[in-house]
């Protein structure tokens, strides 16, 4: 069983920056896609980037395309999210995820094993 923890949540203002953080822990984190999620108040939970198990592949949601940047590093077994100009509408709980499929299928279908226990991300003056 794959264990997700993420960190790096907190408040910030417009136009300002954060970068989540998600350990993986279990058997062979290395082979699994991962994912971030993010769900606000009253809304579906989205995928906001995934980026497959060697980092060769990533897809962005059209809202963060140019602000957000994921990476990994297996030696670490931990994935990150960069998020730079921050808005408002950036304001959610935000889960890391794993799964054994695509980056496409992970973030557009939800395609997930695993999930992590959410950070908070608040964006406001």
């Amino acid at each position: 069983q794959l264990q997700l923890v993420e960190s790096g949540g907190g408040l910030v203002q417009p136009g300002g920056s954060l970068r989540l953080s998600c350990a993986a822990s279990g058997p062979t984190p290395e082979d699994y896609a991962i994912g971030w999620f993010r769900q606000a108040p009253g809304k579906e939970r989205e995928g906001v980037s995934c980026i497959s198990s060697r980092g060769l592949s990533t897809h962005y949601v059209d809202s963060v395309k140019g602000r957000f940047t994921i990476s990994r590093d297996n030696a670490k077994n931990t994935v990150y999210l960069q998020m730079n100009s921050l808005k408002p509408e950036d304001t959610a709980v935000y889960y890391c995820a794993a799964g054994g499929t695509t980056v496409q299928r992970m973030c557009v279908s939800k395609d997930v094993t695993y999930w992590g226990q959410g950070t908070q991300v608040t964006v406001s003056s």
